[in-house]
């Protein structure tokens, strides 16, 4: 199941590395050439992926009938997230792989794997966020900083992070924020009003996987505004809202998978980004870590000191 939600699992899902060998009929990647990795997996052949939506591909793959993965006994181990990338090697789709330039740095490439494309594809393929527009970023983890990247890059202002970290506000600051809140000890929503001509802001993104946020987030937005939903919550996790008062308002609530991404589009534009030092990624990575202090990075993830901890071989 995607996101290895049955054990014996390996998991990991942001990854870069260089091609060992390609299989039978592999036209997309060969030996040698330096990879992102990610678990946007696509047929190019289903509805989906005609209409230029490959990452909501509802095509088969081998790779979801049989795990290539083994136990030393024989055992099948599940693929996390479709790429099972916390190990010395991976097995993959070829649509999961893009070429990325010899000379960049793996670990920072790799995080184009998932929360950069997923929090600055929220703005700029999914909601298609016009220059001069009111934003506000509701939690500033991996995935919200990239979305206040993407809002950088698209023009957006004023451009407001909201969470209740001192330390991760201040560090959307250097992402490109150019108000920050702290929820736990201001009023969000009279600020954001404040900062917006008392109107509330053009665009609302949610980039945790919180229902009460989402509810929060609608509050703080103007007439005719569009909520975002980027973070993932719970299965069965519910949100109240009122929907008179989103008919009435003109307002629109839009989902994003993956940025609403397409590989071979978009990771190439953002390595440009990078290379013009107007994409932050070596500045994401809080520190690096080997395979067998693995414990210790998703510890310090958990405990809010890292913005993304690396495993690198």
């Amino acid at each position: 199941m995607l996101g290895g939600g049955s054990l014996p699992v390996v998991y990991g899902h942001e990854a870069a590395g260089v091609i060992e060998a390609a299989g039978a009929g592999v036209t997309l990647a060969k030996p040698g050439d330096h990879v992102v990795v990610t678990l946007i997996r696509s047929c190019g052949r289903c509805y989906f992926c005609a209409q230029g939506d490959p990452h909501l591909c509802e095509g088969t793959f081998g790779l979801d009938k049989q795990s290539r993965l083994r136990a030393k006994g024989g055992q099948s181990i599940h693929q996390g997230f479709r790429t099972a990338a916390f190990a010395e090697y991976v097995v993959v789709d070829q649509s999961q792989v893009v070429a990325v330039p010899e000379q960049l740095p793996l670990e920072s490439v790799s995080l184009l794997a998932c929360g950069v494309i997923t929090g600055l594809g929220a703005v700029v393929n999914t909601a298609q966020v016009p220059s001069g527009s009111s934003l506000v970023a509701i939690g500033t983890g991996g995935v919200g900083l990239n979305t206040i990247q993407g809002a950088a890059l698209s023009g957006a202002h004023p451009i407001i992070a909201i969470d209740i970290s001192d330390n991760k506000l201040e560090a959307a600051t250097a992402f490109g924020a150019t108000h920050t809140i702290n929820s736990k000890t201001q009023d969000a929503q009279a600020v954001v009003r404040s900062l917006t001509q008392g109107r509330g802001a053009d665009y609302v993104f949610v980039t945790v996987g919180s229902t009460k946020v989402i509810e929060r987030g609608i509050g703080l937005l103007r007439r005719g505004g569009t909520l975002v939903i980027v973070g993932m919550p719970p299965v069965g996790a519910k949100a109240g809202i009122e929907a008179v008062d989103i008919a009435d308002n003109s307002q629109r609530i839009l989902g994003s998978k993956m940025g609403s991404t397409r590989l071979r589009v978009d990771v190439p534009k953002l390595v440009e980004f990078y290379q013009q030092h107007r994409l932050k990624l070596d500045e994401l990575i809080s520190k690096r870590y080997p395979l067998e202090d693995i414990n210790e990075a998703i510890a310090s993830v958990n405990r809010a000191e890292a913005l993304r901890n690396v495993i690198v071989f």
